[in-house]
């Protein structure tokens, strides 16, 4: 059986909706463009979908020299990529890094989506955060990604999940969308969970360590197409993929091949996997 790339997505603000694309080139810290915009409050701490799920609705586009941001109600945006020469410290869960400023005008837009004062920031020196020392090397750096720079997830074990989904005690009313999962990288022509097992990949001529299956959290009740909130996946996955008092889909890469294009449609070798029915925790 084959195993070949089905899917790529930058997200280039996090927690905003992610950019299709059909190639990208794989830097130590993530995919180029991805999870270098973050919202922030006024003390510097992470703000995302998970307390404003509207954001899900922010649809940020790359240009020249910055972003287009669009949402519902509200005009559009241009961003302009800030200057390093006002860096702020702020707080991405438990770690800190100096990021740069957008403008103040970037501050109001997203303040008026958000409902309350916010702040976008720039990661210009992606070198600056580590993943977890844990599951990382000393050289491993990290976008603003929740904790790793690349998530992989397969069609196959979404398929198996919104089968569980159906045969549980609360139907959806349609099938989970990979969307909801905010992967990177989409692969086809696995089994079902066998991405828990895993521990090396080449993906076209690009090299991955897979470090950590990837605890879920309430972002994924989010509907990205309309910012509802529901109980779904975490329901279902709380009765079927539950370790450690967490629940588990798809698994986060770090690059060993900075430098490297992945494209749709690139074949998968697993170089390095073990035996196993549960998740890397």
């Amino acid at each position: 059986m084959t195993i070949r790339l089905t899917g790529i997505t930058r997200y280039p603000i996090k927690s905003c909706r992610g950019h299709p694309a059909d190639e990208a080139v794989v830097e130590p810290w993530g995919l180029a463009g991805d999870r270098r915009w973050m919202l922030v409050d006024d003390r510097g701490r992470v703000v995302t979908a998970r307390k404003h799920p509207q954001l899900v609705l922010v649809a940020p586009e790359f240009t020249a020299d910055g972003l287009l941001v669009s949402a519902p109600g509200i005009d559009p945006l241009r961003v302009h990529t800030p200057q390093s020469a006002n860096l702020w410290e702020v707080q991405v869960f438990s770690s800190v890094v100096a990021a740069c400023s957008a403008a103040t005008t970037a501050h109001a837009w997203f303040s008026m989506v958000v409902g309350a004062p916010v702040r976008l920031v720039y990661l210009d020196d992606p070198t600056r955060r580590r993943p977890d020392p844990a599951y990382s090397r000393a050289e491993d750096r990290v976008s603003f990604a929740d904790g790793y720079p690349v998530l992989l997830a397969t069609e196959e074990s979404l398929a198996a999940l919104n089968d569980l989904i159906l045969a549980g005690p609360r139907t959806a009313e349609q099938p989970m969308s990979m969307t909801r999962f905010r992967p990177n990288l989409v692969v086809a022509g696995a089994n079902p969970w066998a991405e828990d097992g895993w521990r090396v990949l080449r993906i076209g001529e690009a090299r991955f360590r897979a470090v950590k299956g990837c605890s879920r959290c309430a972002l994924t009740t989010v509907d990205p197409e309309t910012a509802e909130t529901g109980k779904e996946p975490l329901a279902t996955l709380a009765r079927h993929r539950r370790w450690d008092g967490k629940s588990w889909f798809a698994i986060n890469l770090i690059p060993d091949s900075p430098g490297a294009t992945v494209h749709v449609g690139d074949e998968i070798e697993i170089v390095e996997q073990v035996s196993t029915t549960e998740p890397l925790r």
